[in-house]
C-alpha cells in the first residue's frame, strides 16, 4: 500500500492514543519500526518516529519498562510517574496521524486521543494497584503480559483491519470504563479499612457477599 486511507487513518489514531496509555514507548518504537523497515506506509506527522535515534531510544526505554511493569510496587510507581506523560504523548501522536495539513481532524484527534489515552491509563493503573494487594507475584506478572500483548495486537488490527478494530475499540473503552469502577471500588474500600485500623476505631472486618440469618431461638 502507498498511503493510508481515511478509515485506516482513523483507526490508528485510536489505537495510537489508547495504548499510549498503556505502552507508551512500545507504541513509538513499534511505530517507527514499521515505518523504517517500509511496512506501513506513516504519515507525514509521524515519520518522525522512524529515526533510527527515535527507535534506539524508545527501544531501550520499552527494555527498562518490561521489567519495571512487572514488579509489584514498582508498577504503580511507573504507572503514577507516567500520568503526566502518557496522557499528552497519546494525544500529540493521535493528532499526528493527521498532521497539520487536516487542522480540524488533527485537533478533534487529540482531544479524542488523549481522553483514549486517559481512559487506558487510568484503567491499567487501578487495575494494578488493585492487584497487587495480591500477596503472590504472578497476577501482576500475567496482566503486564496481556497488556504486552494487546498493544502490537491494537495496531496491527488497526492498519490490517480498521473496521474490526473500531468495533473491539468500543468494546474494549466499555471495558475499561468496568475496570475503573471496579478497582476503584476496590480500593476505596480497601484504604477506608487501612484508615481505620491506624486511627485505632473498630475494624468490622470484610462483609461477606452471602451469610445465614440466625433467630432469636438460636436455630437457623
Amino acid at each position: 500500500m502507498d498511503t493510508l486511507d481515511l478509515p485506516q487513518l482513523l483507526a490508528l489514531s485510536a489505537a495510537i492514543g489508547w495504548a499510549s496509555g498503556v505502552r507508551l514507548y512500545l507504541v513509538v518504537l513499534l511505530t517507527g519500526l514499521a515505518g523504517y523497515l517500509g511496512w506501513v506506509p506513516l504519515p507525514g506527522g509521524l515519520q518522525l518516529l522512524a529515526h533510527p535515534v527515535v527507535i534506539a531510544a524508545s527501544g531501550f526505554m520499552v527494555f527498562i519498562e518490561f521489567f519495571a511493569d512487572k514488579i509489584p510496587g514498582l508498577d504503580s510507581l511507573w504507572d503514577m510517574v507516567h500520568t503526566v506523560i502518557r496522557i499528552p504523548a497519546g494525544a500529540a501522536l493521535a493528532a499526528s496521524v493527521f498532521g497539520a495539513d487536516h487542522a480540524v481532524m488533527a485537533i478533534v484527534a487529540a482531544l479524542l486521543g488523549g481522553s483514549f489515552a486517559a481512559t487506558a491509563h487510568v484503567a491499567k493503573a487501578t487495575t494494578r494497584a488493585a492487584i497487587n494487594t495480591s500477596p503472590e507475584p504472578f497476577s501482576n506478572v500475567g496482566a503486564s503480559l496481556v497488556e504486552d500483548g494487546l498493544v502490537p495486537a491494537g495496531l496491527w488490527l488497526a492498519v490490517a483491519h480498521p473496521l474490526v478494530f473500531l468495533l473491539l475499540f468500543v468494546v474494549l473503552l466499555a471495558l475499561s470504563v468496568w475496570l475503573i469502577r471496579k478497582s476503584w471500588r476496590f480500593l476505596r474500600a480497601l484504604f477506608g479499612r487501612l484508615a481505620r485500623i491506624f486511627s485505632g476505631r473498630p475494624d468490622p472486618g470484610v462483609t461477606p457477599a452471602f451469610r445465614l440469618n440466625r433467630r432469636e431461638d438460636g436455630q437457623l
